[in-house]
This record gives structure tokens, sequence and C-alpha cells, in this order.
């Protein structure tokens, strides 16, 4: 989901003086003596010290827990979403978030309802049921992380009660606005225990309006976890005590009923993690909130096209570029590099094409009568920095739009106004890691819950 707004040592202790360093030639070495106390003691004794200490080691390095939240899709409710279950306030409220890398806010639709009969629960939270909920201030610095109304009325510092209002806007215009708060959130543990994360900071919104928030994508949802790079996103906030880094699979959207599978925050990947191709995250200063990757080249059937390496480039006005976004549904491509793949792939498709296309797509191919259409389809394969290659099967870009009818999944965007995108149909049945503090995205087609 596009989101454009606005984030001594004490070694010398410890280390030799450089007069002492200088002292020492490369022929030279520094030698310590190494003292020995006596008797040795005997083996059995020896044995029982080691077996003390390999215990206290082993405590000393368990390692910090992770937590993990559940994670299906919502094309049961007819959205291209993924939702994330969400427990919040004290006692906890359950609500459904779409899982969102390319916005920063977590927020929640809200009611400031007193009588609260009219509304279904779980479908909205409830401030005034929670003993924990707490506003935050206008002055408190929590409220120059989040975008305010643009009529927003001065905060008036001699007033306890003087509330952070915001609104944050996304790129087609929608938009949610209220109260920006903290809250207790009820976490799963990789321990199995429960953890209560206190004072996270999200929105409350009252008003919600616009295609991206209360059109069809957003059925079956009750606000958006936001994930991206920014200060005030789920994983910035989580990061800080369970690990910098967050991973998840997003499961085939047309199985019935939809598989779980889990968003990880903290380092939980496992033996899956080995198995990971690995390509730099880049960053736009233009947009901090976003995920940004190289893309090199992309190839179909193995034949690598001929697409001018500019064509992926961030340009100096920050525009360009390739974001992975969970929340977006197809994949878009830089125009010059759409134009060529979907003649290429007309070129290499064995199936017939469409008497008509479906309104919003290009190319759609007659499978009537076809068991496995995937095997007449060509092959994708994108190149990222670093050596990564990025190859997804057939039912990642091609989807039924109709009975009998599938469409190339991927749009043309302007690279001089947008950029490429990664979309959450293109990532099924990988798991992505964020690597945030080492800069890096990792996927992997292994790793998965089946279904």
């Amino acid at each position: 989901m596009f989101h454009l707004t606005i984030l001594c040592s004490l070694l010398s202790l410890f280390l030799l003086p450089p007069a002492s360093l200088a002292a020492v030639s490369n022929d030279e070495y520094l030698k310590l003596p190494l003292l020995r106390k006596s008797p040795l003691p005997s083996p059995t004794q020896a044995l029982a010290l080691d077996t003390r200490r390999l215990h206290f080691l082993s405590l000393r390095r368990k390692p910090i827990p992770f937590v993990k939240s559940p994670v299906v899709s919502g094309a049961s409710s007819g959205s291209g979403q993924y939702f994330v279950d969400l427990r919040i306030g004290q006692p906890p409220q359950s609500l459904l978030l779409i899982a969102d890398t390319g916005s920063d806010l977590v927020w929640v639709k809200c009611s400031a309802c007193r009588n609260c009969s009219l509304h279904s629960p779980a479908t909205v939270f409830f401030p005034r049921h929670s003993t924990t909920f707490s506003p935050t201030h206008c002055y408190d610095p929590l409220c120059r992380l989040v975008p305010g109304p643009v009529r927003a009325l001065k905060c008036n510092h001699t007033r306890i009660h003087s509330t952070c209002h915001y609104e944050y806007a996304y790129a087609d215009g929608s938009l949610t606005s209220g109260l920006f708060a903290t809250e207790t959130t009820t976490l799963k543990t990789s321990s199995g225990r429960e953890a209560y994360l206190k004072s996270v900071a999200f929105g409350c919104g009252f008003r919600i309006s616009g295609q991206s928030v209360s059109g069809a994508s957003f059925n079956g949802a009750h606000g958006v976890m936001g994930l991206g790079r920014g200060p005030i996103s789920f994983a910035s906030q989580l990061g800080r005590r369970f690990g910098n880094k967050f991973s998840y699979c997003l499961m085939d959207y047309t199985l019935s009923p939809p598989p779980t599978s889990y968003l990880i925050i903290g380092d939980g990947g496992g033996g899956a993690r080995s198995k990971l191709l690995f390509t730099p995250l880049l960053t736009n200063p233009f947009s901090p909130t976003f995920y940004y990757i190289r893309l090199k080249s992309v190839s179909v059937n193995g034949a690598k096209l001929r697409i001018h390496p500019s064509v992926w480039e961030i340009d100096g006005s920050g525009n360009g570029g390739t974001v992975v976004d969970s929340g977006t549904t197809l994949a878009f491509l830089a125009d010059p590099s759409y134009r060529l793949v979907i003649a290429t792939v007309r070129r290499r498709i064995r199936l017939p094409i469409a008497a008509e296309m479906t309104p919003g797509f290009d190319l759609c191919v007659n499978v009537s009568g076809v068991s496995k259409p995937e095997k007449f389809m060509p092959r994708l394969k994108f190149e990222f920095a670093g050596g990564a290659v990025f190859v997804p099967p057939p039912r990642n870009y091609f989807i039924e739009t109709e009975e009998h009818v599938q469409c190339l999944a991927i749009q043309s965007v302007n690279p001089k106004v947008g950029f490429s995108v990664i979309g959450n149909l293109m990532q099924q049945g990988f798991l992505f890691e964020f690597d945030r503090d080492r800069s890096r995205l990792g996927f992997s087609p292994r790793g998965c819950a089946l279904p």
C-alpha cells in the first residue's frame, strides 16, 4: 500500500595505548603467562566442573524469544490482501489488520460508543472497554512522528488532555484520521507463552475514507498493520525488544480453506534461513518507508530481456526503483520493461489468447479444458543485486479473472512518477525475511508452513 509520507566509545579502556602498539614489531608478539593452579582436579571432579560450567553457559546463551502472529489471505471475504490477527487492549480485543510493508502507521477502526450493542464484536476497537488505552498528548515527542490534520488546532501545552490528532493519507487519496494513542498488545512468543507489550503506539481511527481503506480490497479488515521502515511501524516498535528483523510467508490465496502461516518478528526463521537468498535493501530519502531493492534483469524462459539498467534506477527526484510491498496485490513494472515483458510472454505462451481481455488487463488467455495451464505458461525470472535470483511459479503472475480465463497479473507504471512493485501475489509461497539491521532482504521457496 503506497504511502508517501515522511525519520564515547569505551574501547580505549581495554586497548593498549598507541605507544605500546608501536613497540611491537612485525617479528614480535605479546606474550602473557598462563597461570595454573595445582594440584590438578581428578577426572571425576573435572567432569563435574565442566558439566556445571556448560549448564551455566547454556543459560547465558538462551536465545531471545520472537513473536508470531497468524497471517491468512483475505480472499474468502473478497479482499486481495493478507490479514494479521492483532490482540490489543486489556482485556484483549482481537482484530484483523492488513499486513502492509508499504506503510508505517498501525491503526484500527475505533468506536467511542457507550452502548456498544449496535457494533458486532471483533469489528472495531472499543477504547472505553480497555483499561490500558492512553491517548497521546499533542506535546508528547511521540506525536511528532505521525502526520497531523491539515487544519489541526494549535497544541495547548497547559491542558492535560490536549490529545494528539493524526491524519494519515495514502497515494490514492484514502485516509484515516483520529487519535494517536498507546495500548497494550498481547503476543504469542516462541516459548509458547504470552507476552504483554505495553505502550505500543497506534492510530485509533474514527474517520476512514477512500478505496484503499474502505473499498473491496479492505473487506474483512479492521485496520492496517504498518510494517515499514519508519519509527512508528509495528516492525520498528517490536524490533527494539525482539530483534530488528521480521519474516512472513503468504500462502496461496486460491486454497480453501485458506491456510495459516505466520508473521514472525525477531530471529525466528529456523533452519529455513540457511536456504535464503539475499539482496541488499536500498534507501530512498524521498520515501523512507519503503523496502527498496535493485532489480537488475528480467528473463522469460531463460532468455534475458534487453532492458537498459537505467530503467530500474531511483532518479534524483526519488522516482523509479523497485519496492517489495505486501499491501499491493499485483506486480508493477516500469513501462519500458513492462512492454517488453508482455510482448515476449505473448509470443512464448502456448495457450490461445482470450477472445476478450478482462478490463484492466492487457494479456489474457483461454484455459478452457486445460487441467494444468501453468505447464503452458512462460517462466519469469528476476535477478536482483547481489546475485539473488527470484523465480516465482506462473500462478504468482497469472490469475483467474473469470471462468476459463487467466490474465497476466502485472501492470505498467511510469517510472518518472512511480516505482516497480513486487506485490503480495508475486510473493506467494516464499519465505521473505526483512533483516533491517543488516539492511538486506532474504527469500526462499522453502520455509513456508504447509496447508
